[in-house]
C-alpha cells in the first residue's frame, strides 16, 4: 500500500509538474515516491534555498505552480530567506519538508511552524489518514492568496502505510475580483470621464495587471483614450503597442519618459502597488495630476491616489472600455479627435445646432505629438570608465545588441540590476524576473536559472548577477548549468565589491573595507563546472557571446561573462536612493 509520503506525491503530481530540491532524511521517502511512481521531473539543487527559488522562478516565469523540497531541521531553515522573498512577492508555490515526529522534537528539530509563520507562509502538517486531502488544501491555499505554503511530513509517519490513496478534489480558486457595489461604479464612471475628458491621459500597469490578463484590453483602453503608457519593473511589456511605451517608471525609467509622465494630467494605475520606486520617492507624478487606483488590494497603497477601485485589472479594464463606447454612441456628444473619435474631447450638442459646425477643430492624442522612442533614450556610456575598467552602460547596450530575442532574463539584487533593467528589453513581464527585490535579498541568481530554464524550455535564460551575489550562491552554479546548459547565459557585473553599499555608505565616509570583495575570477568558475567561461575587460571581448548565440544551443555550453566593470558609475536608481537617504 502506498505510504503517507507516497500519498503526498501522487497527489502533487496531478497539479505540478517540476519539483526542485535538497535529499535528506527527512523528504527522502517523498523524493522515491515521486521518482518512481510519478511523472514529476525533479532537479536537484546543491542549497535548500535554491529548492524555493527554482520553484518561484519557475511560476513567475510560466504561471504554472512548482514546488521545492528540503528535509527537517537545518535544511528547512536554509529555505527561510526564500520563503520570505516568494511571501513578499506573492509568489504561490508548495515547499514539502520533514518535520519532527508526532511524538515530538529531537535535539535537532526546530519549531517550523513558527519560522514558517515569521516569514509570513502557513504551515500544513499530512497525517496518516489525511495526506492526499491536506495536499489539495495546501495548494488551493497557495493559489487563492498567491502565497508559498509549507507542506510538513512528520518523520515518523512519512513511510507509514496510508492505504489506496483516495480520490481528492481538485483545488478550487476564486474567480477574478469584479468591480462591484455602488461606489466602485462610481468611481468607475468618474474614471471614464476624466480619461474621456484628459488632454495628456497615461496609463500605468503593473504585474497585478498581467497576472490578470489585462494586457489586451490595457492596450485597447490605450489606444481608445490616446493615453501614453508605461510599466512597474514587474509589468514590462504589458501593454502590446510599444509605439506608445515610456518603458519602466521609477529609476529605472529613461529621464525624458519620467518628465513626460510629469506632464499627464489624468492617470490610471492597474495592477500595480505603487512602491517607493516606482513612484520615485513620490516624485513621479506632479502635484496637479489626478492619479486614480484600480488594484485588488483592500485600500489605496499610495497617498497620492485620489480615487481607488477594489477590482481585478482586466475587469476593471473591461468596464472603462464599455463606458466610453457608451458615451462614444451617444449621438447628443460630438467628439473632436478626427483619427480616432471615441478620444476627442466631448461637447454637448444644442437643440438645432449642426454638430459640423460646432465640433472644434480636430487635434492629435497627446501621444501623437511626443517622440518616445528620444523619450526613452538611456546614456550610451564610454567604452571603458575614467579607471581604465569597462563601463556597464556600454556593455550592457552591446549585450542587448548581441543576446537572442528569445530570451527570460533572471536577474540578482544588488546595485547592478539597473543595467539589464535599462538597456535590456523583454517582450513581456514573464520574461524579466527579480527573484530576491521584494525581500531586498540578494543571493538567488543561480537557482533562478534552474526554475526558468525548466519552465521555458526553448528560450535562452539569462542571468544577471553581481559578484556578491553570484558568490553567495556558488553552490548553484552548477545546478545553472547543468539545469539550462547550452541555453543558459550568465552576465556577473564584477566590480570587486558590494556596490550598493559602497554607494550609500562608502559616500558618507564609512569604512569600506568590508564592502570590498577580493576580484574573483567566475570564469574560472564556470569552468570548473562545465560551463565556458570568458573574462571581458573591453567591448570588443564581448564579440564572443554573438558568436555563442550564433551556435546550434544542443552543442554548445553554458556561457559565464565575467565583466571586470567600474564601481564608479552609478546607476540612476541608485542616485535616487542616495539622494532620499542623505
Amino acid at each position: 500500500m502506498p505510504s503517507v509520503s507516497a500519498h503526498v506525491a501522487l497527489t502533487l503530481a496531478q497539479h505540478v509538474d517540476a519539483v526542485f530540491g535538497v535529499m535528506g532524511n527527512g523528504n527522502a521517502y517523498f523524493l522515491d515516491a515521486l521518482e518512481t511512481q510519478t511523472d514529476v521531473i525533479f532537479t536537484a539543487v546543491r542549497h535548500e534555498q535554491g529548492a524555493v527559488v527554482a520553484a518561484d522562478a519557475h511560476f513567475r516565469a510560466s504561471g504554472r505552480i512548482a514546488a521545492g523540497t528540503s528535509t527537517y531541521g537545518a535544511g528547512f531553515t536554509n529555505t527561510l530567506t526564500a520563503l520570505a522573498e516568494a511571501v513578499q512577492a506573492h509568489v504561490p508555490l508548495v515547499l514539502v519538508v520533514g518535520d519532527e515526529p508526532t511524538s515530538g522534537p529531537r535535539p535537532w528539530d526546530v519549531d517550523q511552524i513558527a519560522l514558517a509563520s515569521a516569514v509570513g507562509a502557513r504551515t500544513y502538517t499530512v497525517g496518516r489518514a489525511d495526506a492526499a486531502a491536506t495536499t489539495v488544501i495546501a495548494i488551493e491555499h497557495a493559489l487563492t492568496y498567491r502565497v508559498p505554503v509549507v507542506l510538513a511530513i512528520p518523520y515518523d509517519v512519512a513511510s507509514r502505510d496510508a492505504g489506496p490513496l483516495p480520490a481528492a478534489p481538485a483545488p478550487r480558486v476564486p474567480a477574478p475580483l469584479a468591480p462591484a457595489g455602488a461606489f466602485a461604479d462610481g468611481m468607475l464612471e468618474e474614471i471614464a470621464t476624466a480619461l474621456r475628458d484628459a488632454e495628456r491621459p497615461f496609463l500605468l500597469a503593473g504585474r497585478g495587471a498581467w497576472l490578470a490578463g489585462a494586457g489586451e484590453v490595457l492596450g485597447e483602453l490605450a489606444a481608445m483614450t490616446g493615453a501614453l503608457t508605461a510599466s512597474t519593473a514587474l509589468g514590462r511589456g504589458v501593454f502590446p503597442d510599444q509605439r506608445y511605451d515610456l518603458g519602466v517608471t521609477g529609476g529605472f525609467g529613461a529621464e525624458g519618459a519620467m518628465e513626460l509622465i510629469r506632464e499627464a494630467d489624468v492617470a490610471v494605475v492597474f495592477g500595480a502597488s505603487l512602491n517607493q520606486f516606482t513612484m520615485r520617492f513620490g516624485a513621479l507624478f506632479a502635484p496637479g495630476t489626478r492619479v486614480f487606483q484600480i488594484d485588488t488590494a483592500l485600500a489605496a497603497t499610495h497617498a497620492h491616489v485620489g480615487g481607488f477601485v477594489r477590482a481585478d485589472a482586466r475587469l476593471a479594464a473591461e468596464s472603462l472600455v464599455a463606458r466610453l463606447n457608451a458615451a462614444a454612441a451617444n449621438p447628443s456628444v460630438v467628439h473632436s479627435f478626427g483619427a480616432d473619435p471615441r478620444r476627442a474631447a466631448s461637447v454637448p450638442v444644442t437643440s438645432g445646432a449642426s454638430p459640423t459646425a460646432s465640433a472644434p477643430v480636430p487635434a492629435l492624442p497627446w501621444r501623437e505629438t511626443v517622440d518616445v522612442a528620444a523619450a526613452r533614450a538611456y546614456e550610451a556610456g564610454d567604452a571603458l570608465a575614467p579607471d581604465g575598467r569597462l563601463d556597464p552602460r556600454s556593455a550592457a547596450r552591446r549585450i542587448a545588441e548581441l543576446l537572442p530575442e528569445d530570451r527570460v532574463v533572471v536577474s540578482d539584487g544588488g546595485h547592478f540590476i539597473g543595467w539589464a533593467n535599462m538597456y535590456w528589453p523583454v517582450a513581456a513581464p514573464d520574461r524579466m524576473m527579480m527573484i530576491g527585490t521584494a525581500f531586498q535579498s540578494i543571493g538567488q541568481g543561480w537557482p533562478s536559472v534552474v526554475g526558468a530554464a525548466l519552465a521555458r524550455r526553448e528560450s535562452t535564460v539569462v542571468l544577471t548577477s553581481g559578484d556578491g551575489g553570484g558568490l553567495m550562491a556558488i553552490a548553484d552554479l552548477e545546478s545553472a548549468v547543468r539545469a539550462a546548459r547550452g541555453r543558459g547565459l550568465a552576465v556577473i557585473w564584477n566590480d570587486a565589491a558590494y556596490g550598493a553599499e559602497v554607494n550609500l555608505y562608502g559616500l558618507k565616509g564609512l569604512a569600506e573595507g568590508p564592502m570590498r570583495i577580493p576580484e574573483v575570477d567566475f570564469a574560472a568558475f564556470g569552468a570548473a563546472v562545465g560551463a565556458e567561461g570568458v573574462v571581458v575587460r573591453t567591448l570588443d571581448d564581448l564579440d564572443r557571446l554573438g558568436e555563442w548565440a550564433a551556435e546550434d544551443a544542443e552543442t554548445r555550453r553554458f556561457l559565464l561573462l565575467d565583466l571586470r566593470i567600474s564601481g564608479d558609475v552609478i546607476a540612476p536608481y541608485q542616485q535616487e536612493i542616495i539622494r532620499v537617504n542623505s
